[in-house]
């Protein structure tokens, strides 16, 4: 359960604080990790001392320890060297590693509950009973966010998180998937939306992707009991989702700034290309040119004012009074009007949504 690399740098920490020579060996006879080069030397040995009664014993001039794991034996510790301090030092080490063994298991424990409560894979009863068992407060705020990359995620990247909310036990870091990183955040009273945006943004930072396109960090409402975290979790995957199609610039999408666009997320296909249809007999507002699309994205991003929207276009006020009278006798909608503008607008995202739903893999 433990890596090697782990029980490596452990006993690299005992020796420099002891001076002694250790080295951990599996039930095989395999060397996990060890402070001294001949440690394969000692495998037949260990085989022995596996099918011995006692937990701890001298075997060629070498103080060899049983390490359990609820009293099943996981690892072989073995001791090197001649000082009275190597049985003392060699208990500890032994101490430490089932110590690890416990914790890491706990940790196990926990992820799968973790992962089957966002999944919705639990009754009501048995979240509430399993999070007792793993001590799990269960009347706390929390948010869920989902980290995801184009690419798989590697182990780093998951331990780089870990340490990064490591100080507080009621974070959880898992994953279910090969491109996503979920942490589940315990949050303080007086945490609000602007924090979260904050801590997705110091996630980025953690990762050293802020500044990578190919990032994308999305959370979801915070929750005020255990019970409800799925809906946070399903939340941040909707905005991870519609986030790509409609705020692709963006590295970081939080719920409830998705707008409209969590409605045309939700809409099914047929009845998109139908509205399509009869609003532009067939057309599709995607198929303007160039200095169209341009000037009716700047006029909405300067809500309807033409005065503001000329000025940043560089044209006369003259010039956008005409593309938009042209394009009101193309499709008939007149975008100074509001009704028509909304009309429009949501055309757009339609379009969007539509393109986006045919470049997927079914």
């Amino acid at each position: 359960m433990i890596s090697n690399q782990i029980l490596q740098s452990t006993i690299d920490g005992l020796k420099e604080i002891t001076r002694i020579d250790l080295c951990i060996i599996d039930l095989e006879g395999n060397v996990l990790a060890a402070t001294f080069p001949e440690a394969d030397g000692y495998s037949d040995a260990v085989l022995a001392f596996v099918d011995s009664p006692a937990d701890s014993q001298v075997v060629q001039g070498q103080q060899f320890f049983k390490i359990f794991d609820e009293h099943q034996l996981e690892y072989i510790l073995l001791a090197k060297g001649s000082s009275d301090d190597v049985y003392m030092v060699g208990k500890m080490a032994a101490f430490q590693i089932q110590s690890l063994l416990t914790a890491y298991k706990e940790r196990f424990d926990k992820d799968n509950f973790i992962k089957n409560l966002l999944l919705d894979n639990l009754l009501l009863v048995d979240i509430y009973n399993r999070a007792k068992k793993l001590h799990i407060t269960t009347e706390v705020r929390r948010v869920v966010f989902i980290l995801e990359t184009d690419h798989e995620k590697d182990s780093s990247s998951l331990e780089s998180i870990r340490a990064l909310f490591g100080a507080k036990s009621g974070d959880f870091i898992t994953a279910v998937d090969e491109k996503s990183i979920i942490v589940v955040k315990e949050l303080a009273s007086a945490e609000g939306y602007e924090e979260m945006d904050k801590t997705a943004r110091t996630i980025l930072e953690a990762l050293g992707a802020a500044r990578k396109e190919n990032v994308h960090i999305a959370y979801g409402t915070i929750v005020d009991e255990i019970k409800e975290v799925s809906r946070s979790y399903k939340e941040a995957r909707m905005a991870l989702d519609v986030g790509k199609i409609f705020f692709s610039e963006r590295n970081v999408i939080a719920y409830s700034s998705l707008g409209i666009g969590r409605l045309i997320y939700q809409l099914p296909i047929p009845l998109c290309k139908m509205f399509i249809r009869e609003i532009f007999d067939g057309k599709s507002p995607d198929d303007f040119d160039e200095e169209t699309l341009t000037t009716i994205n700047k006029f909405f991003e300067n809500s309807l004012n033409v005065s503001e929207t000329s000025r940043q276009l560089y044209i006369h006020r003259n010039t956008l009074v005409y593309r938009l009278d042209k394009l009101q006798k193309s499709t008939g909608l007149d975008l100074r009007i509001f009704e028509d503008a909304i009309t429009f607008k949501i055309a757009l995202m339609v379009v969007k949504y539509m393109k986006y739903m045919e470049t997927l893999d079914y």
